[in-house]
């Protein structure tokens, strides 16, 4: 059985992530997505926020496909998932040097399991959960970058901790 991870923090989870999880699902038998903690970065949402809304964005996708959260390097991780690859998405250049290297350590940490890396639709390449909340947090409109549900997530969140910016 092909078994692919396809690891993020999805913070939140953008019609970018949905369109590598779309054809990711189409190159295993079962694609888990690994939904983390990136301690570098500030979740708007926490684990367990972000891994129900991901199983809701992903309930329409056909395919075997899981939602696990996880805390530990992604090569325990995927092993203990029974994988055999690590998809990634790719934006931009910046984003393979990145991939790359990490891709490299990983190699060192397992190499039974390999990394395929997926380009991002032209359309989805900005789209960036990093950006998508900071747009957001500045009163604007996220609807080209997420499905309606996330939206709403996220602007429930920002006026729930009061995190509305610039001129109201």
């Amino acid at each position: 059985m092909r078994i692919g991870v396809y690891p993020g923090t999805f913070d939140p989870i953008t019609l970018g992530h949905m369109d590598i999880i779309r054809r990711g699902a189409k190159l295993v038998d079962r694609l888990v997505i690994g939904v983390t903690t990136n301690i570098t970065k500030s979740p708007m949402f926490d684990d367990d926020e972000r891994i129900a809304m991901v199983q809701a964005e992903v309930a329409s996708i056909e395919g075997d496909i899981r939602v696990v959260g996880f805390n530990s390097l992604l090569m325990d991780f995927a092993e203990r998932e029974g994988a055999n690859m690590i998809v990634r998405g790719l934006r931009a250049v910046a984003d393979f040097e990145y991939e790359y290297q990490m891709a490299g350590m990983n190699q060192q940490l397992n190499d039974r399991i390999e990394t395929v890396f997926l380009m991002a639709d032209v359309g989805l390449q900005p789209i960036a959960s990093r950006l998508v909340k900071e747009i957001a947090i500045f009163g604007g409109d996220i609807q080209k970058f997420v499905t309606p549900s996330v939206r709403d997530a996220v602007v429930a969140r920002i006026a729930e901790r009061g995190l509305l910016q610039g001129e109201r």
